[in-house]
């Protein structure tokens, strides 16, 4: 208890040692669960960029609550009968914050970018498209290789996003040029980013903070204590365990949703020297992993209940979930009889973690259930970027991370799983699924899209190349003070609307 006290008043101090500006009224303070990776749509891949980017980035499409597509950039949008053209029609009154003008052939610059650049992260995303074209200054036409039935969806995010043509070349992560409502002022890396209002753009009167601030705080008792104590305005990902306590609190209040996305384990199947054992290499190990894990009870000791167990991609609810996956019950029993049909009586594997208190939890709960069933998890703790790096490097055994999902099922499953998949981290390949899921694309009909998900799931569930264990509800706790936020499935904080009374 000391020890969070004293952590506490050491965020306390930092905030307190800012300049006067920072704590001006004008100003939003928003607490993040970690520190961004690289601020560049094209190569990011973290849940808390994608909430900075929100601010700072505008893009082609967006999505409302209840996952409507809405017109941001592109104003209008339609296909050719044979799927193979999509037209776009642009805003014509957007700036970028360099002060040039957005049109068609910025949009045309990114989406080259995007879909080419050799690290880009977004690959994948476009892979259908062939060609862009600009008939005119408003006027944004994809030709595509085939139908794409997920394309509209993936223009809603990272892939739609636009920056200045004239940053292309330089290093934008270290500072970039959007179009979004505010524009970069400064980063402090596992610190601090600062986004000034950006009064050029389309629709500044809609947004009401001369600043946004977003401080990076992993500890969730301290971000926790910053809201409180008034050092920030709201966070995101209230730790579930504190949700009672927020709710009781009159200076506070608290939303929430139902995230799009899943939570589970990444397993190395084939990346590298750190796939060459055990649960890398059988699937047997793999399967007892996932029958030692009582998801209901991991749900009810680490987060109040609060989260819905899982087996697949999708959220509940969601019509791509299959009935023939259910939740099954733990089985020790069973999960040891595979670890002897594979050979081993025990198995030893590291679990990467990232180092705030309730994945620390939520992997020792693990790590205390499959050691019953012969599973030694050695836990390895590190801040999320450099879980994210390693990830990408190969240098995992398994790591427990999530997905923040998407209004289509394909961004859940496509580029995990896939053997050309951008963030196919373990590298697992199966070209059955690779078949299913490229067919998945090309198909709009649901009915239809769903067999080819559940014929490749028999291959997911057999095979678990990611073990996936519930899906998040995202709770969000703001000063009381605050009107005008509201809550989307894709957890992300859009400024719009958002003051203070």
């Amino acid at each position: 208890m000391k020890l969070l006290t004293a952590l506490a008043c050491a965020t306390a101090l930092t905030f307190a040692a800012l300049p006067a500006v920072a704590q001006a009224p004008s100003t939003l303070r928003i607490g993040l669960q970690e520190d961004p990776d690289v601020l560049d749509p094209h190569k990011a891949r973290t849940f808390v960029g994608r909430i900075v980017f929100k601010g700072l980035c505008d893009k082609l499409l967006d999505i409302t609550p209840d996952l409507k597509l809405v017109p941001r950039l592109a104003t209008e949008w339609s296909f050719s009968p044979d799927g193979l053209t999509l037209t776009m029609k642009l805003r014509t009154d957007a700036k970028f914050h360099d002060g040039d003008a957005f049109n068609a052939e910025a949009a045309k610059a990114n989406i080259e970018r995007a879909r080419t650049l050799p690290d880009s992260l977004r690959k994948s995303e476009l892979a259908s498209v062939d060609s862009v074209e600009t008939p005119d200054a408003s006027t944004l036409v994809l030709k595509l290789k085939r139908p794409d039935a997920t394309l509209l969806a993936q223009l809603t995010d990272r892939a739609g996003m636009m920056l200045a043509p004239k940053s292309l070349a330089g290093d934008i992560g270290s500072k970039p040029v959007c179009s979004g409502p505010y524009k970069f002022v400064e980063r402090v890396q596992n610190d601090r980013i600062v986004l000034e209002r950006f009064k050029e753009h389309w629709e500044a009167q809609n947004y009401h903070f001369d600043r946004v601030i977003y401080r990076a705080i992993p500890d969730t008792t301290v971000r926790l204590a910053n809201l409180r104590s008034g050092e920030l305005d709201m966070l995101e990902r209230l730790a579930p365990t504190d949700v009672k306590s927020a709710q009781g609190d009159k200076a506070l209040k608290v939303t929430s949703i139902a995230n799009l996305g899943y939570q589970g384990i990444t397993i190395n199947t084939g990346h590298g020297d750190a796939a060459k054992q055990p649960m890398g290499q059988d699937k047997r190990v793999r399967q007892a992993l996932s029958l030692s894990i009582d998801r209901k009870v991991l749900s009810q000791v680490v987060f109040e209940g609060l989260y819905e167990p899982i087996v697949q991609p999708f959220n509940p609810g969601n019509p791509y979930v299959s009935a023939d996956f259910p939740v099954p019950a733990r089985d020790v029993a069973k999960a040891k009889a595979l670890l002897k049909e594979a050979g081993h009586s025990k198995v030893s594997v590291e679990l990467f973690v990232t180092n705030n208190p309730v994945d620390a939890q939520l992997g020792q709960v693990i790590q205390a259930m499959a050691a019953e069933a012969g599973i030694d998890i050695q836990i390895r703790s590190t801040e999320f970027a450099s879980q994210l790096r390693d990830q990408q490097q190969g240098k995992f055994q398994m790591s427990r991370i999530g997905w923040s999902g998407r209004i289509d099922p394909d961004g859940n499953l496509h580029q995990f799983v896939t053997t050309r998949g951008n963030q196919n981290d373990g590298r697992y390949s199966n070209a059955e699924v690779d078949k299913l899921l490229d067919e998945a694309r090309t198909i709009y009909d649901v009915a239809e899209r769903k067999k080819r998900y559940d014929a490749a799931q028999k291959y997911l569930q057999d095979e678990l190349p990611i073990v996936y264990l519930y899906n998040q509800t995202v709770f969000f706790a703001l000063r009381s003070n605050l009107s005008g936020f509201v809550t989307n499935p894709d957890g992300m904080i859009r400024l719009a609307g958002i003051k203070r009374s």
